[in-house]
């Protein structure tokens, strides 16, 4: 039996699978294999990501320990891919593998903060999801409620967050500093058995210096680490993400795994299997050596 606690249960799966990995479904029509190419209209776009998201989520079961789904790519389609969503979020918790992380950056305060916590475990059926830190605590602690799982954006791995993220303020801190304190204190209500709280911190790979000041900041939050592979983190880049005992961090990697077929390739899905294989092995090997 898998503990009900979220991030006792990541923890859990991540033994199991052998390395803290993620893929991310950021499913595009225009990039999808040619059999699930739509014709126009939203309609048949939200079908073709449907399709190509649970063919990732077949393909890399039994490898990864978690996936997050970005609502982004099926909102664009409307209606049909708002529902959509729901069924590739079903389908994965369905499967039993995963850890589902619903990639939805939400932020706003007071009830509407509860309303939307309320469908991401209702309508859009996910243990885990994505939050703005940005609004403060009354933003944020709606979705960690009843055992639930959420990622606080902290340090991102855009660009343009640099520019308000590495602000200092007169204490020295930097915001994104200040908004990693914001997010230990918030969270310390919510730590495990596993000493690691429900309510944890995205940190991106492309943010090697800031990561292990943040990671000091924040022992008992799950760092969610995007940016690795085709944004350019590598596994150097990600290790000062995770505790001294090798916990700590889950890294995604979504374009380098999901488009890692060519056009001339007939199984698509073998190649996002052996992708998601080599994801798990590269980070397992970081892991190791550093041990």
């Amino acid at each position: 039996m898998l503990p009900s606690h979220a991030a006792d249960r990541l923890l859990s799966r991540i033994e199991s699978a052998g390395a803290p990995v993620c893929v991310g479904l950021d499913p595009v029509a225009e990039r999808m294999p040619a059999e699930l190419r739509p014709a126009a209209g939203d309609a048949a776009a939200a079908a073709a990501v449907e399709a190509f998201s649970c063919g990732v989520l077949d393909a890399v079961a039994g490898i990864v320990p978690a996936v997050k789904v970005q609502a982004a790519c099926f909102e664009r389609h409307g209606p049909d891919g708002v529902a959509a969503l729901a069924r590739v979020l079903a389908h994965a918790r369905a499967a039993g593998a995963f850890e589902v992380i619903l990639d939805f950056k939400r932020g706003d305060i007071g009830i509407s903060a509860e309303h939307y916590a309320a469908s991401a475990h209702g309508p859009l059926p996910a243990g885990w999801t994505t939050v703005s830190a940005y609004l403060g605590t009354d933003g944020i602690l709606p979705f960690v409620a009843d055992d639930r799982g959420a990622f606080a954006l902290v340090r991102t791995s855009n660009p343009s967050g640099d520019a308000v993220q590495s602000l200092r303020l007169a204490d020295g801190r930097t915001v994104a500093e200040a908004v990693g304190d914001l997010v230990a204190a918030a969270g310390a209500a919510t730590v495990g058995a596993s000493g690691f709280s429900n309510l944890g911190a995205v940190v991106g790979a492309t943010k090697r210096a800031d990561a292990a000041a943040l990671r000091a900041r924040m022992p008992a939050q799950l760092f969610l680490v995007p940016g690795f592979g085709a944004q350019g983190g590598g596994v150097d880049d990600v290790l000062p993400c995770f505790r001294g005992d090798g916990r700590g961090a889950l890294v995604t990697a979504s374009r380098s795994v999901i488009y890692a077929f060519g056009p001339g390739d007939r199984d698509w899905r073998a190649c996002v299997r052996r992708a998601a294989e080599d994801l798990r092995a590269q980070v397992a090997a970081g892991l190791g050596a550093r041990a």
